[in-house]
Protein backbone atom coordinates (compact mmCIF):
# COMPACT_ATOMS: atom_id res chain seq x y z
CA UNK A 1 0.00 0.00 0.00
CA UNK A 2 1.40 3.38 -0.76
CA UNK A 3 1.04 6.78 1.61
CA UNK A 4 1.20 9.85 -0.05
CA UNK A 5 2.16 12.70 2.43
CA UNK A 6 4.23 10.54 4.39
CA UNK A 7 6.62 13.20 6.03
CA UNK A 8 3.68 15.11 7.64
CA UNK A 9 2.61 14.70 11.25
CA UNK A 10 -0.15 12.04 10.35
CA UNK A 11 2.29 10.03 7.94
CA UNK A 12 5.15 10.02 10.48
CA UNK A 13 2.34 8.59 12.68
CA UNK A 14 2.00 5.80 10.42
CA UNK A 15 5.54 5.08 10.40
CA UNK A 16 6.46 5.25 13.83
CA UNK A 17 2.99 2.75 14.93
CA UNK A 18 2.50 0.64 11.48
CA UNK A 19 5.93 0.78 10.09
CA UNK A 20 7.63 -3.19 10.03
CA UNK A 21 4.19 -4.77 10.99
CA UNK A 22 5.12 -7.91 8.54
CA UNK A 23 1.33 -7.58 7.56
CA UNK A 24 1.72 -4.56 5.51
CA UNK A 25 4.35 -3.57 2.91
CA UNK A 26 3.97 0.24 2.80
CA UNK A 27 5.46 2.48 -0.19
CA UNK A 28 6.23 6.22 0.79
CA UNK A 29 5.55 8.95 -1.85
CA UNK A 30 6.45 12.85 -0.94
CA UNK A 31 6.75 15.53 -3.06
CA UNK A 32 10.70 15.70 -1.66
CA UNK A 33 12.75 13.37 0.25
CA UNK A 34 14.69 13.64 3.00
CA UNK A 35 18.18 14.04 3.71
CA UNK A 36 20.06 11.12 5.61
CA UNK A 37 20.37 12.56 8.90
CA UNK A 38 16.46 13.70 8.76
CA UNK A 39 14.56 11.21 11.60
CA UNK A 40 12.51 10.08 8.81
CA UNK A 41 15.89 9.81 5.72
CA UNK A 42 16.27 6.17 6.04
CA UNK A 43 12.87 5.34 4.95
CA UNK A 44 12.70 4.64 0.94
CA UNK A 45 11.02 7.51 -0.65
CA UNK A 46 8.94 7.99 -4.38
CA UNK A 47 9.28 11.45 -5.28
CA UNK A 48 6.04 13.00 -6.68
CA UNK A 49 3.42 15.71 -6.74
CA UNK A 50 0.20 15.06 -6.57
CA UNK A 51 -0.52 17.48 -8.90
CA UNK A 52 1.36 15.23 -11.73
CA UNK A 53 -1.51 12.73 -12.54
CA UNK A 54 0.93 10.73 -14.60
CA UNK A 55 3.76 9.93 -11.80
CA UNK A 56 0.89 8.82 -9.47
CA UNK A 57 0.00 6.28 -12.21
CA UNK A 58 3.31 5.44 -12.13
CA UNK A 59 3.33 5.31 -8.03
CA UNK A 60 0.14 3.31 -7.54
CA UNK A 61 0.62 0.66 -10.14
CA UNK A 62 0.82 -2.42 -8.36
CA UNK A 63 -0.83 -1.38 -5.04
CA UNK A 64 -3.79 -2.30 -3.25
CA UNK A 65 -4.72 0.84 -0.98
CA UNK A 66 -4.04 4.31 -1.29
CA UNK A 67 -3.74 6.35 2.24
CA UNK A 68 -4.21 9.78 0.84
CA UNK A 69 -2.24 12.11 3.45
CA UNK A 70 -1.22 14.73 1.27
CA UNK A 71 -2.08 18.13 0.99
CA UNK A 72 -2.56 21.70 2.46
CA UNK A 73 -3.34 21.38 5.97
CA UNK A 74 -3.73 25.20 6.58
CA UNK A 75 -6.96 26.86 7.79
CA UNK A 76 -5.65 29.67 6.63
CA UNK A 77 -4.88 28.69 2.96
CA UNK A 78 -6.05 30.70 0.20
CA UNK A 79 -8.47 29.02 -2.47
CA UNK A 80 -5.49 28.96 -5.19
CA UNK A 81 -3.44 26.75 -2.98
CA UNK A 82 -6.82 24.68 -1.70
CA UNK A 83 -7.26 23.72 -5.33
CA UNK A 84 -3.99 22.96 -6.76
CA UNK A 85 -3.04 20.41 -3.57
CA UNK A 86 -6.63 19.33 -2.17
CA UNK A 87 -8.70 19.54 -4.97
CA UNK A 88 -7.29 18.71 -7.82
CA UNK A 89 -4.69 16.61 -6.41
CA UNK A 90 -7.32 14.62 -4.43
CA UNK A 91 -9.01 13.76 -7.80
CA UNK A 92 -5.86 13.09 -9.69
CA UNK A 93 -5.34 10.49 -6.51
CA UNK A 94 -8.67 8.94 -7.46
CA UNK A 95 -8.15 9.03 -10.85
CA UNK A 96 -4.45 6.79 -10.50
CA UNK A 97 -6.50 4.63 -8.33
CA UNK A 98 -8.96 3.95 -10.59
CA UNK A 99 -6.94 3.18 -13.45
CA UNK A 100 -4.60 1.28 -11.71
CA UNK A 101 -7.41 -0.99 -9.83
CA UNK A 102 -6.54 0.61 -6.02
CA UNK A 103 -9.42 -1.62 -3.93
CA UNK A 104 -8.97 1.26 -0.70
CA UNK A 105 -9.03 4.57 -0.67
CA UNK A 106 -8.17 6.06 2.76
CA UNK A 107 -8.70 9.53 2.55
CA UNK A 108 -7.43 12.04 5.08
CA UNK A 109 -10.43 14.70 5.37
CA UNK A 110 -10.60 17.41 8.22
CA UNK A 111 -12.45 18.38 11.73
CA UNK A 112 -12.92 21.81 8.98
CA UNK A 113 -15.60 20.38 7.18
CA UNK A 114 -17.55 20.99 10.45
CA UNK A 115 -15.74 23.74 11.56
CA UNK A 116 -18.79 26.06 11.38
CA UNK A 117 -20.12 24.45 14.43
CA UNK A 118 -17.07 24.80 16.67
CA UNK A 119 -17.31 28.24 15.18
CA UNK A 120 -20.76 28.77 16.71
CA UNK A 121 -20.50 26.94 19.85
CA UNK A 122 -16.95 27.86 20.83
CA UNK A 123 -15.95 28.37 23.97
CA UNK A 124 -18.21 26.65 26.03
CA UNK A 125 -18.03 23.31 23.52
CA UNK A 126 -14.72 23.12 25.19
CA UNK A 127 -15.65 22.51 28.34
CA UNK A 128 -16.89 19.14 29.68
CA UNK A 129 -20.93 18.33 30.04
CA UNK A 130 -21.34 20.76 26.68
CA UNK A 131 -23.52 17.17 24.90
CA UNK A 132 -22.57 17.72 21.74
CA UNK A 133 -21.81 14.79 19.53
CA UNK A 134 -20.99 15.28 16.09
CA UNK A 135 -22.27 12.55 13.80
CA UNK A 136 -21.32 12.00 9.42
CA UNK A 137 -24.81 12.48 9.35
CA UNK A 138 -24.90 15.71 10.01
CA UNK A 139 -24.75 18.69 7.94
CA UNK A 140 -21.20 20.29 6.42
CA UNK A 141 -20.65 23.44 7.76
CA UNK A 142 -17.05 23.80 6.37
CA UNK A 143 -15.35 26.87 8.08
CA UNK A 144 -12.59 27.86 5.53
CA UNK A 145 -11.64 26.70 1.99
CA UNK A 146 -9.48 24.62 3.29
CA UNK A 147 -12.94 22.74 5.22
CA UNK A 148 -14.01 23.30 1.57
CA UNK A 149 -11.73 21.98 -0.54
CA UNK A 150 -11.84 18.39 1.92
CA UNK A 151 -15.57 18.31 2.07
CA UNK A 152 -15.22 18.10 -2.06
CA UNK A 153 -12.74 15.25 -1.59
CA UNK A 154 -15.37 13.65 0.67
CA UNK A 155 -18.01 14.63 -2.53
CA UNK A 156 -15.96 13.19 -4.85
CA UNK A 157 -14.69 9.85 -2.55
CA UNK A 158 -18.74 9.20 -3.04
CA UNK A 159 -18.62 9.45 -6.44
CA UNK A 160 -15.71 7.31 -7.58
CA UNK A 161 -17.28 4.72 -5.28
CA UNK A 162 -20.60 4.66 -7.08
CA UNK A 163 -20.04 5.74 -10.35
CA UNK A 164 -16.52 3.99 -11.05
CA UNK A 165 -14.73 0.06 -10.47
CA UNK A 166 -11.99 1.04 -8.78
CA UNK A 167 -11.33 1.83 -5.60
CA UNK A 168 -13.87 -0.41 -4.10
CA UNK A 169 -13.89 1.08 -1.06
CA UNK A 170 -13.64 4.83 0.32
CA UNK A 171 -13.02 5.87 3.94
CA UNK A 172 -13.24 9.77 4.58
CA UNK A 173 -11.52 10.54 8.15
CA UNK A 174 -12.17 13.92 9.53
CA UNK A 175 -9.15 13.84 11.46
CA UNK A 176 -9.45 16.31 14.56
CA UNK A 177 -6.07 16.97 16.17
CA UNK A 178 -2.65 14.84 15.05
CA UNK A 179 0.54 16.37 16.41
CA UNK A 180 3.95 15.76 16.05
CA UNK A 181 5.78 13.68 18.30
CA UNK A 182 7.20 15.90 20.67
CA UNK A 183 3.35 17.66 21.64
CA UNK A 184 1.77 14.20 21.15
CA UNK A 185 -0.60 15.02 24.06
CA UNK A 186 -3.16 17.35 24.99
CA UNK A 187 -1.09 19.89 26.41
CA UNK A 188 0.98 19.90 23.33
CA UNK A 189 -0.11 23.09 21.53
CA UNK A 190 -0.26 25.44 24.56
CA UNK A 191 3.60 23.95 25.37
CA UNK A 192 4.14 24.72 21.62
CA UNK A 193 3.23 28.07 22.19
CA UNK A 194 5.13 28.44 25.04
CA UNK A 195 7.84 27.32 23.12
CA UNK A 196 7.42 29.82 20.52
CA UNK A 197 6.85 32.98 22.34
CA UNK A 198 2.99 33.08 21.80
CA UNK A 199 1.96 32.93 25.46
CA UNK A 200 2.56 31.78 28.73
CA UNK A 201 2.04 28.81 30.84
CA UNK A 202 -0.97 29.57 32.84
CA UNK A 203 -2.15 32.33 31.23
CA UNK A 204 -5.94 32.55 29.46
CA UNK A 205 -4.86 31.58 25.96
CA UNK A 206 -2.84 28.86 27.89
CA UNK A 207 -5.89 27.42 29.20
CA UNK A 208 -8.22 28.07 26.74
CA UNK A 209 -5.91 25.71 24.24
CA UNK A 210 -5.14 23.37 26.43
CA UNK A 211 -9.22 23.01 26.96
CA UNK A 212 -9.71 22.99 23.31
CA UNK A 213 -7.05 20.05 22.97
CA UNK A 214 -8.23 17.52 25.60
CA UNK A 215 -11.50 17.34 23.21
CA UNK A 216 -9.75 17.45 20.38
CA UNK A 217 -6.29 15.53 20.37
CA UNK A 218 -5.95 12.51 18.45
CA UNK A 219 -2.93 10.89 19.91
CA UNK A 220 -0.68 9.20 17.21
CA UNK A 221 -1.51 5.61 17.78
CA UNK A 222 -5.05 6.30 17.77
CA UNK A 223 -4.66 7.99 14.46
CA UNK A 224 -2.42 4.75 13.06
CA UNK A 225 -5.34 2.22 14.77
CA UNK A 226 -7.96 4.03 12.81
CA UNK A 227 -6.20 4.01 9.75
CA UNK A 228 -5.14 0.20 10.60
CA UNK A 229 -8.86 -0.45 10.92
CA UNK A 230 -10.23 1.07 7.63
CA UNK A 231 -6.63 -1.04 6.11
CA UNK A 232 -8.18 -4.60 7.21
CA UNK A 233 -12.08 -3.68 6.86
CA UNK A 234 -13.39 -5.29 4.10
CA UNK A 235 -17.56 -4.19 4.48
CA UNK A 236 -17.28 -0.80 4.10
CA UNK A 237 -17.48 0.64 0.17
CA UNK A 238 -18.35 4.46 1.38
CA UNK A 239 -17.92 5.66 4.73
CA UNK A 240 -17.02 9.27 7.10
CA UNK A 241 -16.02 8.24 10.31
CA UNK A 242 -14.38 11.11 12.95
CA UNK A 243 -10.82 10.84 14.20
CA UNK A 244 -10.17 11.81 17.00
CA UNK A 245 -9.42 10.44 20.71
CA UNK A 246 -11.90 8.86 23.03
CA UNK A 247 -11.74 12.42 24.90
CA UNK A 248 -14.46 13.15 27.67
CA UNK A 249 -15.20 16.36 26.31
CA UNK A 250 -14.85 15.80 22.51
CA UNK A 251 -18.14 16.83 20.32
CA UNK A 252 -17.31 14.56 17.42
CA UNK A 253 -19.19 11.27 17.95
CA UNK A 254 -17.23 7.72 17.56
CA UNK A 255 -20.11 6.14 17.26
CA UNK A 256 -19.75 5.09 13.33
CA UNK A 257 -16.13 4.49 13.69
CA UNK A 258 -16.35 1.73 16.63
CA UNK A 259 -19.70 -0.12 14.97
CA UNK A 260 -18.00 -0.22 11.45
CA UNK A 261 -14.43 -0.20 11.57
CA UNK A 262 -13.99 -1.60 15.33
CA UNK A 263 -11.93 1.17 16.14
CA UNK A 264 -11.09 1.69 19.43
CA UNK A 265 -9.21 4.26 20.54
CA UNK A 266 -6.76 3.97 23.87
CA UNK A 267 -6.38 8.09 24.99
CA UNK A 268 -8.39 10.15 26.87
CA UNK A 269 -7.54 13.79 26.90
CA UNK A 270 -8.77 14.25 30.25
CA UNK A 271 -6.88 11.48 32.05
CA UNK A 272 -3.51 14.33 31.59
CA UNK A 273 -3.73 16.99 34.45
CA UNK A 274 -0.42 18.89 33.11
CA UNK A 275 2.20 18.54 30.78
CA UNK A 276 4.13 14.93 30.73
CA UNK A 277 7.78 17.22 31.84
CA UNK A 278 6.04 18.74 35.10
CA UNK A 279 3.68 16.33 36.53
CA UNK A 280 4.21 12.53 37.48
CA UNK A 281 0.77 11.75 37.43
CA UNK A 282 0.22 12.20 33.24
CA UNK A 283 0.32 9.46 31.17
Amino acid sequence: MIVTGSYGRCGTALIDHLDGDERYEFTYLNRSDRPPEHPYGDYETVVADVTDRVALVDAFDGQDAVVHLTGVPAVDASWTDALEANIVGTYNALEAARTTDVDSFVFASTNHVMGGYEAELAPEVYRPGHGIALTHDDPTRPDSYYGVSKSFGEDIGRYYIENESSPERFYALRICSVRHAEYDQPYGDAERGVDEGTHERGSEAYERTVARMKAMWHSRRDFAHLVECCLRDDDVDFGVFNGVSDNDRRWFSLENARSRLGYSPEDNGEEWTAPPDRDSSAP
